[in-house]
């Protein structure tokens, strides 16, 4: 099991993890149903962004569980709880295992995670195109508002502050929205079974 010590991190960042797992041969259909139960019962938990789950790209192979939360203290609460705790027993019948975890967060978890099929990462080009509109508008703001009341600090202070400005913003602010905006058009084709909890 992955756990977390939700006292290793002050900071509230949304995060997301990703599990990987193969199902019993013939049991494909019973692992899938089960995950989507298990999804159901994240939807309860506190701080559920959404999650995914993503069939393996030929027969046989490993899944992906990705599920995203606001934060690692929301993600341990649900890493403890007894809902977990007995979807992963009911897993546990029909896959092969214990699943193997990757987090990301910040600016890693931007783009679809390294650990996903080749064939489902976004394209180059559209991940540049994203990136760029997120850069544009905040570089302009940052650059509008702030960089003027720095006119008269050295070079390279001023221009430390204005990057991490950007760099902050576009981490917790931009760029997750942006890539949940213009999933579709980033993913063209991509077959996953999303579940994002209701507004």
């Amino acid at each position: 099991m992955d756990k977390i010590d939700p006292s290793a991190t002050q900071a509230v960042v949304p995060v997301t993890r990703i599990a990987r797992r193969r199902a019993l041969p013939g049991r494909e259909a019973e692992y899938e149903q089960r995950i989507r139960g298990m999804f159901g019962e994240m939807r309860k938990a506190p701080g559920f962004l959404g999650a995914d789950l993503l069939p393996p790209e030929h027969g046989g192979g490993d899944y992906q569980i990705v599920v995203r939360f606001d934060s690692e203290t929301s993600l341990h609460a649900w890493d403890v709880s007894g809902a977990r705790a007995q979807c992963h027993a009911q897993l546990r019948e029909v896959a092969e295992g214990e699943p193997e975890y990757r987090r990301l967060s910040g600016l890693e978890a931007w783009f679809a995670p390294a650990v996903v099929p080749a064939a489902m990462h976004p394209p180059r080009v559209r991940m540049a195109v994203v990136t760029w509109l997120g850069i544009f508008p905040t570089v302009s703001l940052v650059l509008w508002l702030i960089a003027p009341l720095m006119a008269g600090w050295p070079f390279l202070l001023r221009t430390a502050v204005l990057t991490a400005l950007i760099v902050v913003t576009m981490t917790w602010l931009v760029m997750p929205r942006l890539t949940r905006s213009l999933r579709g058009w980033l993913n063209p084709g991509q077959t996953q079974q999303p579940l994002t909890p209701p507004r």
